[in-house]
């Protein structure tokens, strides 16, 4: 089977590891966003598909708009793949690009669509609490995110994962999932499914006001909001950015769901203002008081600092109880 792989981030690696390591299975293409610069020394840097692509000697190409570049448009047209297979690319494909392959354009989606169509499926399913996602193929039409399902795999999601560690367990499924619904596909073994749009909720990109932590809201939320959108949450601590990046909700209705380690914490009988040091915990760290509960800074980081454990930082900083965040 020729397949032309469209992907752009770490997400999609493992898929094209998976098909490149499948004797049945040829990728004569990769397709990947332009390398962007990054760094102190503003250097050119490409994208960690097109990395291993060039490790394997897998042409690529980067155009910058692929509905509108000649030369991309050639190269599809031309290629006779059976399937294009698209993973976080980052641009939308024309109707054009859509109809090239014998089987179409089957795209590896990181949730149980319709619910988080968009391009952060991962991180808004932790920000609103859900406890399981998964991994969905779909027929790609000119919508977002919106053309009919071939294949579903679920996934639980504990109560500290975080975006980053929910993001290698779903692109490790989605890898193998990709594999059966290519393969069945191309035995006619797959009935497609139209998708409910009436049950469709959205993952659109994160904006900046996103991170910011609001000190009043309940602390399951800011807990949900720090895992979900890991690792760029911050709030202000004596002037300067903190960053905060692994959290604990201390709560009677999260206890019987948090590790051992964290079910036995007793907090003192006090509380206080939004955003308050209320208990510095020995071994684990600072307790801050939200708009309803209380939540253990279990991981931060300081501005121009590398990241430090809660304990450490009560230390390193000499907190104080009483002094307040945000």
């Amino acid at each position: 089977m020729r397949i032309i792989f469209f992907g752009t981030p770490t997400f999609a690696v493992p898929t094209l590891q998976k098909l490149r390591e499948t004797p049945s299975i040829e990728v004569i293409g990769v397709v990947t966003q332009p390398d962007k610069r990054r760094g102190r020394g503003n250097q050119l840097i490409p994208s960690p598909v097109k990395k291993i692509a060039l490790e394997h000697q897998i042409p690529v190409i980067q155009p910058k708009s692929v509905k509108k570049n000649a030369e991309a448009l050639d190269f599809l047209r031309n290629s006779r793949a059976d399937v294009f297979v698209v993973i976080a690319y980052g641009q939308i494909l024309s109707p054009e690009i859509l109809a090239m392959p014998r089987l179409g354009c089957v795209n590896v989606h990181g949730s149980l669509l319709p619910k988080y169509r968009g391009a952060a499926p991962i991180q808004w399913s932790l920000y609103h609490g859900e406890t399981e996602t998964g991994i969905t193929t779909i027929q790609m039409d000119a919508g977002m995110d919106t053309g009919p399902m071939l294949l579903k795999s679920s996934t639980s999601i504990a109560i500290l994962d975080n975006a980053g560690q929910l993001a290698e367990t779903l692109a490790r499924q989605g890898a193998d999932l990709l594999l059966e619904t290519i393969q069945k596909l191309d035995k006619g073994e797959i009935t497609p499914i139209a998708q409910d749009n009436d049950s469709a909720t959205y993952a659109p990109l994160l904006q900046k006001s996103d991170y910011l932590i609001n000190w009043s809201s309940p602390a399951i939320a800011i807990h949900n909001q720090v895992r979900g959108f890991y690792p760029d949450v911050f709030t202000t601590f004596r002037g300067e950015s903190l960053k905060v990046i692994a959290t604990v909700p201390l709560g009677e209705t999260t206890r019987s769901n948090l590790p051992e380690e964290y079910r036995s914490i007793e907090l003192p009988a006090v509380s206080g203002q939004p955003g308050e040091t209320i208990a510095l915990l020995k071994n684990f760290g600072p307790v801050i008081q939200t708009g309803e509960g209380c939540l253990l800074l279990r991981e931060v980081q300081l501005s121009g600092k590398p990241p430090r454990s809660g304990r450490d930082f009560v230390n390193g900083s000499r907190l104080s109880v009483g002094e307040i965040l945000g």
